[in-house]
């Protein structure tokens, strides 16, 4: 910041002191407006629950009769209504006044996201540890007292899953399910009106939730218990303290979906976004957009809309019937179109979006309008709440209620890919199965985060993409933050043996073994843990299996010889992230000296695979991580419909940019820069992967390990260029020439300096 004696020095002494003087005047007079303003809330929050206790006594007399005026027949729980409201509370406090407008000063908020429930506690955990003094000097008041320090003011976000306190909705289980049974529970005429959500009733709960919040800040389990204790709805009455709160944390989903941001009352103009784990954020902004629905959902959403209309087909009138009877012609198409698929000699490909809409003249229908009502009249909870209940009654155990696949929500997710489908998007087919028999599938992708992430970077004031492995960066600009002004991006990086295990070559077993023989000799004199990641399972299994192997030459296989250094473990596809975590951290951290006199070994060796649950979210600090092994460059599989989906997207739009820009580029010169752009793409898809899994071991200012890359192609200048800074800086020049004794020396002399 550049001070006053600089901004001002051509000016008289006098005039800056007077600048000065009034600025401070100004800050001052703003913060004890906005102080005032909150005790004047308080006070009239204060009356308004001294008024509303009266009324609940004046009106408790009525309240059996109301009740019982509210019972209805069962199955009218499930019956479409002409008008539903919106999903929104109706006596919800947003901390406004008459006028609609903030009482609060309109100041500038941090969005906070990260990918996981856990990591957004860490940061909640590492927000409560500095203490900061008050935002207001104590001598720019008036009165010159010295003022407490404030808090940091925070209010974490999270699902109605995590957050919902009401058992008879949070037993349901799946997201949709709560959602749609939550809104169900806010419409005056249903008898069992959810008690927890803010209303008059609960007002003085309601505020009193509120002050805790800004005061406490409290993680998404703090939230749940202040809800609970409080018997008000988390949720929503969260939503109250937005307004005051400088600090918002809020997992992906929540940002990345606008829809998900309007629901919630968030808005990101002019405050600051910042998007921790941002490695992962393109993938994210995918999965986000991603549906996917099977011909046998299809054909449950079949049978249920089947059951509901027999039921309720002639209590649906108007806009109700034509819906329904839309939506059973959407069910309809999409079966025909993938029954034909079956036929089809190719297990997989692209489908053409104008030909699935065909069938059944589902190309008449607009699918917006039917979106917008399904979500409106809450028309997937109904049919299937009621099919829920009609099971219940059957089998007499309530437990398997709502225990059917919510295949209406499934298609309704379907229906918004379908409506909202660009150029940035494909939707593909997979078959499982014998030809002609067995299921298939559609699948949604989006291909690009362009124009989905410009509802955020076009509206915030900055956005931050923050990850210690965010190289290479070219991917985040191109598809970020394609028509932002290079000089408007800032970019910060900081700092703390021959093998080629290409596809075509990974398979020799004289390298396997050559492999195993290095890490073996690795594990001679690294302490602790060490961690080696895989291109993919397959291989990995293929690489033990050779380290299993033994001849007439050796009395030992290679696998065995590492058993006797460390204790290892092995990742399995769709094995326990966190029993195996469990098993190696206490292999390494055990301080039981007949343990490990018993099996004589020194720590444990963890074999993984980049991508897989042990190359994400997980942290092999300190003992845990005292070495990294990157076993070949992972490179997705380029033949795969997904892939080769992206790449034909890449292309294309490369060249249309090229060729039809203020200066055009010859269609040759184009198709040569189109096939290079979808390279780097593809290359920096895989050192993503590659850097994620070598930023699982440094993970604070003390910790140190060793990194070493297996693969003569990390030689090269062009995937150095795409590691991160700090590792770079780190690699030791010439060491893919030096061989296994070079290396080995580099690292007695690294792990002699730690002790």
């Amino acid at each position: 910041m550049v001070s006053a004696a600089k901004l001002f020095k051509d000016e008289p002494e006098w005039v800056v002191e007077q600048l000065l003087k009034r600025k401070r005047a100004e800050i001052a007079d703003l913060w004890e407006e906005r102080e005032a303003n909150l005790r004047d809330i308080r006070a009239r929050e204060a009356i308004m629950e001294q008024r509303e206790k009266k009324r609940r006594r004046y009106t408790e007399a009525n309240t059996a009769k109301e009740a019982k005026d509210l019972d209805a027949v069962e199955e009218e729980e499930w019956l479409l209504d002409e008008h539903d409201e919106e999903d929104v509370p109706k006596f919800i406090n947003t901390g406004k006044d008459e006028t609609g407008e903030s009482r609060e000063e309109d100041q500038v908020k941090i969005y906070y996201t990260s990918r996981t429930h856990s990591q957004l506690t860490q940061f909640v955990a590492e927000l409560r540890r500095p203490m900061f003094p008050s935002s207001v000097p104590n001598e720019f008041l008036r009165d010159n007292e010295d003022h407490a320090a404030e808090a940091v003011k925070h209010v974490p976000l999270s699902s109605r899953q995590r957050l919902c306190i009401n058992p008879s909705v949070a037993r349901l289980g799946s997201l949709s399910a709560i959602n749609d049974r939550c809104s169900e529970l806010q419409q005056s005429k249903t008898k069992d009106k959810c008690q927890f959500i803010p209303k008059p009733d609960n007002l003085g709960e309601t505020h009193q939730f509120r002050d805790n919040v800004l005061a406490t800040m409290p993680d998404i389990e703090d939230l749940y218990n202040l809800g609970k204790n409080s018997q008000v709805c988390p949720y929503y009455a969260s939503r109250t303290a937005i307004s005051g709160a400088e600090v918002i944390t809020l997992p992906y989903p929540l940002l990345l979906q606008k829809s998900a941001r309007d629901a919630l009352g968030i808005k990101l103009d002019g405050n600051i976004v910042i998007i921790d784990e941002a490695h992962n954020i393109m993938d994210a902004i995918a999965n986000v957009y991603a549906s996917e629905i099977s011909l046998r959902d299809l054909a449950r959403a079949r049978l249920l809309l089947e059951v509901y209309v027999k039921r309720f087909g002639k209590k649906l009138k108007g806009e109700n019937r034509v819906m329904v009877g839309q939506v059973a012609r959407v069910v309809e198409g999409l079966r025909a179109w993938m029954e034909n698929a079956l036929s089809l000699k190719t297990t997989q490909g692209i489908v053409d979006p104008n030909a699935l809409l065909k069938h059944k003249g589902i190309d008449q229908i607009n699918l917006f309008k039917l979106v917008d009502y399904i979500q409106r009249s809450k028309l997937a909870y109904k049919i299937e709440g009621y099919a829920a209940h009609i099971e219940t009654q059957e089998v007499s155990n309530s437990a398997t209620a709502f225990s059917s696949i919510p295949v209406l929500h499934t298609l309704l997710s379907f229906l918004v890919s379908l409506s909202n489908l660009s150029s940035e998007g494909r939707i593909f087919y997979y078959k499982a199965g014998e030809k002609g028999h067995g299921d298939i599938k559609l699948s949604y992708l989006l291909l690009s985060p362009t124009h989905a992430f410009s509802s955020i970077s076009s509206k915030a004031r900055a956005v931050i993409l923050a990850g210690g492995t965010m190289s290479p960066f070219d991917d985040y600009t191109a598809h970020l933050f394609p028509n932002l002004d290079p000089g408007r991006i800032t970019t910060l990086s900081c700092g703390h043996v021959e093998f080629e295990f290409s596809y075509q070559k990974r398979g020799d077993k004289a390298m396997i073994r050559e492999l195993g023989l290095a890490i073996l000799n690795i594990c001679t004199v690294i302490p602790d843990g060490v961690v080696i990641f895989f291109p993919s399972y397959g291989y990995l299994n293929e690489v033990v299996g050779v380290w299993g192997e033994t001849d007439g030459r050796q009395s030992a296989s290679i696998l065995s010889k590492l058993q006797s250094k460390k204790a290892v473990f092995s990742e399995s596809k769709g094995g326990s992230s966190d029993d195996l975590l469990d098993q190696y951290s206490k292999a390494i951290l055990s301080e039981d000296p007949k343990l490990t006199a018993a099996t004589k070994t020194s720590g444990a060796l963890l074999l993984s695979v980049v991508g897989g649950k042990m190359s994400e979210g997980i942290n092999f600090s300190d003992r845990l991580g005292r070495c990294v092994i990157i076993v070949g460059l992972p490179y997705p599989n380029i033949n795969s419909p997904d892939w080769n989906a992206r790449i034909e997207y890449i292309e294309s739009t490369t060249v249309k940019q090229l060729t039809e820009c203020e200066a055009p580029r010859p269609r040759s010169e184009a198709m040569a820069a189109a096939k290079q752009a979808a390279r780097e793409f593809y290359e920096n898809a895989c050192m993503r992967a590659v850097n994620q899994s070598i930023g699982r071991a440094i993970r604070h200012r003390n910790d140190y390990a060793s990194i070493v890359l297996v693969d003569r192609r990390f030689g090269t200048d062009r995937i150095r260029q795409k590691l991160p800074g700090w590792i770079q800086k780190g690699l030791i020049n010439g060491s893919e020439d030096g061989g296994l004794g070079q290396m080995m020396s580099h690292l007695n002399g690294f792990f002699r300096s730690k002790q």
